[in-house]
């Protein structure tokens, strides 16, 4: 929903002829430009842009002005120019005075890592919840660049006819309707994290276990959430093929049921406008039972793309010191465990070098969810930490109580049952979780 024009601002468009620049910082980044480039380009094709070439520019000191030094801005307007690209793509964050100053120097429009992540949010996002939650994050990231992006900034007049004062500048009045929608749209989101919590308390005293699937974008998830629940959600390869999250019922070993949830796939320098605006959804992630984080072990950045996924964890309080931080009474972060995906993509020797180091750690699983080699191991491994540190437990159960004896029966291992007149009493070995949901569910 617009609610305002943007006179001189368009819109990225399909089929826009792009070149792709990067700011490399000696021993500030995870890893090499290249890798950095090809990601942007596959950040650019998913939604359409067609990136005619990308360099990388070794930058000693950031300038304030334009991030790069002025001859290498002369360089990206001279290569703009030579592939009569329409648009520059930078791979960092920009302020706003860096990119109004690209814009002019270039004469060509100039989106940054953040903007193009937005833009891609913005045409994928599906739902109401993630419309808004995209729409929150882009007004709020357009709110600090009204003065680049706005160009009817004449004063409007106040009052009527010749009494009126100078009334307030349009910039002004943007800024006031920006900050407007933008706490109707909190409002809205709001409601929905209440729902959201409604319906977590609604699965936590049911007597099945949420397993979250998190992972950087294009790891694989959705093809593995597929391959496990047999539904079709969409799996490309393509970043951020999904954005909305997704739950379905599955079956796993020793457990009648548990419930897959497929979240929104993370990237590196995730802007932070997003990480805010999509808390509701990925919060999903803190209340599930156990973690499985999807790797795509045939990428060359494997490591770093798993680095990546562990700081948007840790900012939502699952791993490291917000972890720690959550204080006496709050639940315990879910375990994680790791998914090694993309197995078919490895050639023998990497393939052997893999299982060497996976058969170091007790919490990883290579597999092949395209193939669906090594998911039956996987689905074990959940199964295994679902019943981890099961303890004995005795009950005194009405004997009318059916679902109940049933319930223990489907959940845990039913050690002796001796049944009354009036009682059946139950000796049952659960998990910590399936102890605590029959507790709190209706069966207690």
């Amino acid at each position: 929903m617009a609610v305002f024009n943007r006179e001189s601002q368009d819109e990225v468009s399909r089929g826009a002829r792009a070149v792709v620049v990067h700011a490399e910082t000696r021993g500030l980044e995870r890893r090499d430009s290249d890798a950095r480039l090809e990601e942007a380009r596959g950040l650019a094709l998913a939604i359409g842009i067609d990136v005619r070439a990308a360099q990388a520019f070794r930058v000693r000191d950031l300038k304030p002005a334009s991030l790069f030094g002025s001859g290498q801005v002369d360089q990206i307007a001279t290569l703009a120019r030579q592939e009569e690209a329409e648009l520059i793509i930078v791979d960092n964050s920009l302020s706003p005075v860096q990119q109004s100053n690209l814009e002019k120097a270039c004469e060509a429009k100039v989106i940054d890592r953040t903007g193009l992540i937005l833009e891609i949010f913005g045409e994928r996002a599906a739902t109401n919840e993630g419309r808004l939650q995209v729409e929150l994050a882009h007004l709020d990231y357009q709110a600090g660049r009204l003065v680049r992006s706005w160009t009817h900034l004449e004063r409007q007049r106040g009052g009527f006819g010749f009494l009126g004062g100078p009334g307030e500048t349009q910039i002004e009045a943007d800024r006031r309707m920006i900050r407007d929608r933008m706490a109707k749209i909190r409002r809205e989101l709001d409601q929905v994290t209440r729902t959201r919590g409604l319906h977590r308390a609604r699965r936590q005293r049911a007597p099945w276990p949420v397993i979250a699937l998190v992972g950087y974008t294009n790891a694989g998830k959705s093809t593995l959430f597929n391959r496990l629940t047999g539904a079709e959600v969409m799996a490309e390869d393509l970043l951020f093929a999904t954005l909305d999250p997704t739950m379905r019922q599955i079956a796993l070993p020793g457990l009648d049921k548990a419930i897959l949830s497929d979240t929104v796939g993370f990237v590196s320098d995730l802007p932070i406008q997003l990480i805010a605006a999509f808390r509701a959804t990925l919060e999903e992630v803190l209340s599930a039972d156990l973690i499985v984080h999807v790797r795509d072990i045939a990428h060359p950045d494997s490591e770093a793309q798993r680095d990546d996924v562990l700081d948007v964890l840790g900012e939502l309080g699952v791993t490291g010191e917000a972890a720690l931080e959550r204080g006496e009474g709050a639940s315990e972060p879910p375990p994680i465990i790791e998914a090694w995906n993309k197995l078919d993509l490895l050639d023998a020797d990497s393939t052997s070098l893999v299982r060497e180091q996976a058969t170091r750690r007790e919490d990883v699983v290579i597999l092949s969810a395209l193939t669906g080699e090594g998911v039956d191991q996987l689905q074990r491994m959940i199964s295994d930490h679902m019943t981890r540190g099961a303890k004995v437990y005795t009950f005194s159960i009405p004997v009318a109580d059916g679902a109940s004896l049933a319930w223990l029966h489907e959940h845990g291992e039913v050690l002796r049952s001796e049944t009354g007149d009036d009682m059946t009493k139950v000796e049952v070995r659960l998990s910590d979780a399936s102890f605590a949901r029959f507790t709190k569910s209706d069966f207690a």
